[in-house]
């Protein structure tokens, strides 16, 4: 499952992350961005534990964005 990034752990879950980290920056509006967020989940739990995969939404979180 793909993690959920906001403005606030957006430092402590993917700057300091020691693992490689994967962002899917996405927007309710955007038709692409929920075109690819089912993917997003999948490789969320296929690299479980290797990897740190997460989604932030830009309008939510412009800080990080």
């Amino acid at each position: 499952m793909a993690l959920e990034f906001t403005d606030s752990n957006f430092e402590e879950l993917v700057l300091k992350s020691d693992k490689p980290v994967m962002v899917d920056f996405w927007a309710e509006w955007c038709g692409p961005c929920r075109m690819v967020g089912p993917v997003v989940e999948e490789l969320g739990m296929e690299y479980d534990g290797k990897a740190v995969v997460g989604k932030l939404n830009v309008d939510n979180n412009p800080a990080s964005a």
